[in-house]
């Protein structure tokens, strides 16, 4: 697996999930159950993982939505 993106904002990482299911891009988010931890603050960010075959692809999806890659 291979990060896509990081963020701290969680709109961010679930509407790059759901453009990447859309396009049959399985992806997972690490880091969820820190950033719980931290109470909500925006301390710790998520981590956005896709398949390294399916990278090349994810990125354009992301980068034709204007999704910040890490923010």
């Amino acid at each position: 697996m291979k990060e896509l993106l990081r963020s701290t904002d969680p709109t961010v990482m679930a509407f790059a999930s759901a453009l990447l299911e859309g396009e049959d891009i399985d992806c997972f988010q690490m880091d969820v159950n820190m950033s719980i931890l931290e109470g909500g603050i925006g301390v710790f960010p998520r981590r956005l993982m896709v398949r390294t075959g399916d990278y090349d692809r994810a990125l354009r999806v992301v980068r034709d939505n204007d999704i910040p890659l890490n923010s």
